[in-house]
């Protein structure tokens, strides 16, 4: 493993028999100085870019849950913006985001222009940082599995009020919490779970403007104890747009996937 690699993610432990995991992967900003270097964009339209991609306060959001579950869950969040890797890819041609230049490594900003220089070869920064995020994702999975005999993987994600250009299934609602879901990996139970959740929060949607979950390709297809749900917040409800301060809106969405975690039996 790259010696930059263990500081660019980090894994916060919960209680030893809680199933579940808080993935947070995209609310940082940071991009070390090497990355940087690689991207095109002068700093101001940079700073602009970060405002745009990032999931902004969504670490905040499931710290703030965390602290107030009775059965603390584990938290694994990137430490580095997604505009160095982006771990919920797929690191190859399987990833449908590579047509507008998103693949696990970026090339294009959300409004399509040019992030990094034609023909920018992505395979440094997929060994540096992707491989070994996706290995200790898998790893802090398995851990779970051992200890409770299941993993829930609850994906905390945010998504602006207006439609991005970069945006491949944009078209339909935007409601204020989107439920991303897994035909395999996301059980009725834990939908009902969450409907319920965030109903204090406005009007819940599945799979739009985002659909799906994050699961460790280890896993994924063909471990039914690995249970998946992406939630994905309209940024409007918990904070100013874009890459702005969060307000008031973001305690009510804590509160909310504090009683989502909480549904989930131990």
């Amino acid at each position: 493993m790259s010696p930059a690699a263990p500081s660019s993610f980090q894994l916060l432990p919960g209680a030893d028999d809680s199933p579940v995991i808080l993935h947070v992967p995209h609310s940082a900003r940071d991009i070390p100085g090497d990355v940087r270097a690689g991207i095109v964009l002068e700093d101001e339209a940079l700073e602009q870019e970060l405002d745009h991609i990032t999931d902004a306060h969504t670490a905040r959001i499931a710290a703030e849950a965390a602290g107030l579950c009775v059965a603390t869950p584990w938290r694994f969040v990137n430490r580095l913006s997604r505009l160095v890797v982006d771990p919920e890819r797929f690191p190859d041609e399987r990833e449908e985001m590579l047509a507008v230049g998103m693949g696990a490594v970026y090339t294009r900003t959300t409004h399509q222009g040019a992030l990094r220089p034609e023909g920018f070869d992505p395979e440094p920064l997929i060994e540096r940082y992707f491989r070994p995020y996706a290995r200790a994702m898998t790893e802090a999975v398995a851990d779970r599995l051992a200890a409770t005999g299941r993993a829930v993987i609850i994906d905390v994600h945010s998504y602006p009020t207006a439609r991005l250009p970069y945006e491949l299934h944009g078209e339909g609602p935007r409601p204020p919490v989107c439920l991303g879901t897994d035909s395999f990996h996301t059980p009725p139970e834990l939908l009902t779970a969450a409907r319920k959740a965030f109903a204090q929060c406005g009007e819940t949607g599945l799979d739009s403007p985002f659909g799906g979950t994050y699961v460790p390709l280890e896993y994924y297809g063909s471990e039914p104890r690995v249970s998946a749900l992406m939630v994905e917040i309209r940024r409007d409800t918990y904070m100013t747009e874009p890459g702005g301060p969060a307000g008031p809106g973001l305690h009510r969405l804590a509160t909310a996937l504090a009683e989502l975690v909480g549904a989930v039996p131990r």
